[in-house]
């Protein structure tokens, strides 16, 4: 496969990897990824992602690349499965810490120039890299690298954040009405480009996708795309979404509600999250 022009953020490594932004570096190295899945409407996110991914995922032991794996939050339950994992990150902290999860191996890299043998693995998982992405290139970059890792017939699954995720969630937190929140979020919402600040801490420099232009993205990197799917619905937006992720009756409630409209086109961008499921052929 052609090779991708270096990308336009970050600055490329004496190896010539490209490194990442230090903002972004920064912003996970606060460990805030080791919790964020595991409380409050993350549940969530969480809970619905690892069913979408058993869903798609071949059976055990399949060989599973989770690339932007973080603290291995997926990696856990993914070996727990019987599957072989292997977390790529470029965050030493991430690398450190889902490495010593049993059956999990973990080591540097980035997903625009992945550590990987080609047609290596069976799965590989962009879970977070595409969020740190702003420039179209550097995301079929990554999608192509995720291409030359997996086998032909293998599944690529990436997740995307949506382009009005942040516009409904400062309206959920009732930042819309600052009007300095107001002018980034529909800054944010035009183009897709947040970048960070000091009045919004709560996120780093990051793109925010319209679920539409994912599709192409894939198809640029010369995988197919089989189908999109809402992570959190419009669930997460509901007031009282934590009380009822607290209780399992209404949990179960939640999720099959979410399952139903996961891939309503006229909804998919109301969730939080996309996951785009695609192959090589």
């Amino acid at each position: 496969m052609t090779r991708l022009p270096s990308p336009a953020s970050g600055t490329p490594s004496a190896s010539g990897t490209p490194s990442l932004r230090e903002e972004i570096l920064a912003y996970y190295e606060r460990g805030g990824e080791n919790t964020r899945l595991a409380e409050g409407a993350g549940r969530l996110e969480f809970w619905r992602t690892q069913e979408l991914l058993r869903r798609f995922l071949p059976g055990t032991p399949a060989r599973v690349l989770d690339v932007g794996g973080g603290t291995g939050v997926h990696a856990a339950w993914l070996a727990g499965d019987g599957h072989e994992v292997e977390v790529v990150d470029p965050v030493p902290m991430h690398v450190e810490r889902s490495g010593l999860l049993p059956g999990v191996t973990a080591r540097l890299g980035d997903a625009r120039a992945l550590p990987a043998e080609d047609t290596a693995y069976d799965v590989v998982l962009l879970l977070g890299p595409l969020y740190h992405l702003p420039e179209r290139p550097e995301r079929v970059r990554a999608l192509a690298e995720a291409r030359r890792a997996v086998r032909p017939g293998g599944v690529v699954v990436a997740a995307t954040i949506n382009r009005y995720a942040g516009l409904n969630d400062t309206l959920r937190q009732g930042n819309y009405f600052r009007p300095e929140r107001r002018e980034r979020t529909d800054a944010v919402a035009a183009d897709g480009r947040h970048l960070p600040s000091a009045d919004d801490p709560d996120f780093t420099t990051a793109y925010f996708a319209d679920p539409a232009e994912v599709p192409g993205e894939f198809d640029a990197a010369g995988l197919v795309c089989e189908g999109q799917y809402g992570v959190e619905g419009v669930a997460w937006l509901m007031g009282d979404v934590d009380a009822w992720l607290d209780d399992p009756e209404r949990r179960e409630a939640v999720l099959a509600a979410t399952r139903r409209i996961e891939s309503e086109p006229s909804l998919l961008g109301t969730s939080g999250h996309v996951l785009t499921v695609g192959r090589r052929a």
